[in-house]
């Protein structure tokens, strides 16, 4: 017997469901985790799987620890700080260096750098590794990424202050929201050229009851990449931004000095990264569906393994 494991212990078609997973993922106490503990991870969903053992908050615990650490295409751990579940921590580093109010040429440059270079490792260590890129196309990717942020971030900062019609505050505050353009620009590239070859070559498309693989389809991987794109403003919206402009407000009702404004800058990315990052996770699907006439005319024919034309399929969206 060989029994499949569900995706989640929630329901993945609603958005709660899907915020949920999102959390369980994310969950930072998943980097304490040891060695000892994926092996017998691996071994109750195993147990399942053989129909040894029945769904339980032991199994559900055990998927939460492989999910959030093995590759799903690799079966191996993925390097620690670039796991989802040390997305927060990793980022926020960079994150506080980029929304540091004051920062001159260098410092723009540094941090710009720095998060695209953190972009990159993220991207790559839990990319789909159907169609890996050579380093050539990886390093193309990172210059092109670096480039679009930095362009960016300089660009607004000179053209910011050089606004005459509107008022100081809203200078101010615009030039805080500079970060956050130059890290969606940035974002949105990188994801098209991370992930062209599936673009160019397709990605496998699914027979919803059966699972099995019916074909590659090029549609599916515009869908795939550009909901992803999608999902990486989403994600930056919330941390880009609200921290800025909270901390705009708490700078005029308190004049905060330089370490009590780095202080509140810290505790506000941190908050804002925690409570926003499931509910961005979960805007769109990781399995999603579209219907077989929406797909190249090779494809509209499909159908299923018990023989009967696919008025759908599903296909893997990636993150």
């Amino acid at each position: 017997m060989d029994r499949k494991l569900p995706e989640s212990r929630f329901d993945l078609s609603t958005y709660w469901g899907r915020v949920r997973h999102a959390a369980d993922v994310s969950d930072p106490r998943m980097l304490l985790v040891t060695s000892q503990d994926v092996s017998t991870a691996k071994q109750i969903v195993a147990q399942y799987r053989k129909g040894e053992r029945e769904a339980s908050p032991e199994l559900w615990r055990a998927k939460k620890v492989l999910d959030s650490t093995i590759h799903p295409d690799t079966g191996e751990p993925v390097l620690l700080p670039f796991r989802m579940s040390s997305y927060v921590l990793s980022n926020l580093v960079v994150t506080v260096g980029m929304l540091t109010p004051g920062l001159g040429t260098a410092g723009t440059l540094f941090w710009q750098v720095a998060n695209q270079s953190l972009n990159v490792a993220v991207n790559t260590a839990n990319a789909n590794k159907s169609h890996p890129l050579s380093t050539t196309q990886l390093a193309t990717s990172y210059a092109l990424a670096v480039s679009a942020s930095c362009s960016v971030a300089l660009g607004l900062n000179a053209v910011v202050p050089r606004l005459k019609r509107v008022s100081a505050g809203t200078r101010l505050v615009l030039g805080r929201l500079v970060p956050f353009a130059a890290v969606v620009s940035a974002g949105v590239v990188n994801v098209f050229l991370m992930r062209g070859e599936e673009i160019r070559k397709g990605i496998a498309v699914f027979d919803p009851a059966s699972g099995a693989e019916v074909g590659t389809s090029q549609t599916a991987a515009w869908h795939a990449v550009g909901e992803t794109a999608v999902s990486r403003v989403i994600n930056a919206t919330p941390i880009m931004v609200l921290p800025p402009l909270l901390l705009v407000r708490l700078q005029r009702r308190f004049r905060l000095g330089p370490a009590a404004e780095t202080a509140a800058n810290l505790g506000l990315i941190l908050a804002t990264s925690f409570a926003a990052l499931p509910f961005a996770l979960g805007i769109f699907p990781q399995r999603r569906e579209i219907a077989v006439g929406k797909l190249e005319p090779r494809l509209r024919g499909l159908r299923g393994a018990d023989g009967a034309p696919l008025a759908t399929v599903v296909f893997n969206r990636g993150m």
